[in-house]
Parts: structure tokens; C-alpha cells; sequence
């Protein structure tokens, strides 16, 4: 079928919340949609025995969905996370956390660190006449902090935009399932995540006029917000999920 090569169609009914989806494999020798889902995921519906579907919180992936294999008795399992939007061109966060807790994940160095955390607002501005008194713009950087963290960013971008998308370990998300958030006539895309990450990652690193940063497709920027709250000055990452449907 040309629709599964596409891996989009049209749901007969609306996505709420990532229940329905749950729901929908659980009820998958009824449901069309899930038959589809299914059937995009390479399995031979006749060779499958039993079908569940559990919420997984916490982790890249939103719903698990363990399938048994006839006469294998086998259990193969899918992990996919779950987008749900409301407006094909909103955006949707895909992570955020304190700038300490990246230097972890991706073992930053001290200046681009400074930078960053300079960017976010934990290190308040140190040029004069900044446009926020709260944090520094990308673009307010000189030119040799700019190159350096572009640089950084390039080198490392890979890894960054594996781990932001996909995750990593047992509940590494390997399918991202896209759906308009409608009561009907809903429309869903369901692509494999190394997909999903070729086209948000693919593309250059560059400071926009605002001045955040875009690494490819994704915005990286100041989160913001939060009534000035300490988690405005988290470091967040975000995509428009609705683009894969033109894919």
C-alpha cells in the first residue's frame, strides 16, 4: 500500500491523548488505524498472536507496544513516542534541562558552558546595554565566542540531536507517531526515528536574527516564561512535528 510506504493517513477518529493511541493497539484486531501502525512497524498481521500496549513515563518513549509472534512465542517490542499537536505550525518542545545536567550528558567544555549558561540567564549578561537584562543573545556574543560555540555544536551535533530526539537505553523512542490533536478526521504520520532525525538534524548550525540557535530544523533556545521562576533558565529544544507529514 502506497499510504503504509507513506507512513500517513487520515484517522476516522481524533487522538486526544496518548491513552487513545494505547487503547488502539490494544484493540488492534478492530482497529484500523493500529492495523496500519502495525503493518508500517513490517509485521504480518496473520503471524501476530497478541498485542499490548503500556504508557512508559519519563523517557523518550511514550507507549510500548509488545507484540507476540505466533508459533514463535516470541515478544517483540516497538517504542514510540508520541506528538500530539493542535496546530500544524506550533511547536512542540522536545527537551529541556539545566545547562549542568548537558555538561553531563555531553561532557562540555568550561567555555562553551559559560556561554550557554550566559544564553540562558544563570550567568547574568556582562555586555553593556543587553536587550534582557536577564540573559545574553546569541547574537550579542562577540564574534569569537559565536564561532566557538557554532563550532562546538557542529562537532557534536550527532550525538545532541540523537539524544534530544531518540534517548537512550531500553526506553529509546524508535518510532515517532505524529497526530493532529482533532475530534475528527484526524491526521497521524508514523515514521522510524533514525527518519525523524535525519530530517530535524540535517543542516547546518546557525545563530538566527532573534538570536537563539537552529542546529538543522531544531530550535535551541532560552525556555523562558514560568512567571521568572528558576526554570525559565533551563535549556530547551524544539522541533514542528507537523513537518513530517510532508515528508
Amino acid at each position: 500500500m502506497d499510504l503504509i510506504e507513506r507512513g500517513s493517513l487520515t484517522a476516522k477518529n481524533g487522538f486526544k491523548n496518548e491513552k487513545d493511541i494505547v487503547n488502539k493497539f490494544n484493540n488492534w484486531n478492530q482497529d484500523y488505524e493500529a492495523k496500519i501502525w502495525l503493518k508500517i512497524m513490517d509485521y504480518n498481521l496473520d503471524e501476530i498472536e497478541f498485542v499490548k500496549a503500556i504508557i512508559i513515563s519519563g523517557y523518550k518513549t511514550d507507549v510500548q507496544v509488545q507484540i507476540t509472534i505466533k508459533l514463535k512465542k516470541a515478544i517483540d517490542v516497538q517504542n514510540l513516542q508520541i506528538k500530539l499537536v493542535s496546530n500544524p505550525q506550533g511547536f512542540n518542545q522536545i527537551d529541556k534541562r539545566k545547562v549542568d545536567k548537558y555538561v553531563e550528558l555531553w561532557n562540555i567544555p568550561s567555555k562553551i558552558t559559560r556561554i550557554l549558561k550566559k544564553y540562558t540567564g544563570e550567568i547574568k549578561p556582562t555586555i553593556p546595554n543587553p536587550k534582557d537584562s536577564r540573559r545574553t543573545f546569541m547574537n550579542e556574543f562577540n564574534r569569537k565566542d559565536q564561532k566557538l560555540i557554532i563550532k562546538w555544536l557542529e562537532e557534536n551535533k550527532s550525538l545532541i540531536v540523537s539524544d534530544i530526539l531518540k534517548g537512550r537505553g531500553r526506553f529509546a523512542a524508535e518510532w515517532m507517531l505524529v497526530a493532529l490533536k482533532v475530534d475528527n478526521n484526524a491526521r497521524w504520520v508514523l515514521k522510524p526515528i533514525n527518519i525523524v532525525m535525519n530530517y530535524f538534524g540535517n543542516g547546518k548550525v546557525i545563530i538566527t536574527k532573534r538570536g537563539n540557535i537552529k542546529i538543522g530544523r531544531i530550535t535551541m533556545q532560552r525556555k523562558g516564561g514560568n512567571g521568572g521562576r528558576e526554570s525559565a533558565k533551563m535549556l530547551q529544544f524544539k522541533i514542528n512535528p507537523a513537518e513530517l507529514f510532508d515528508l
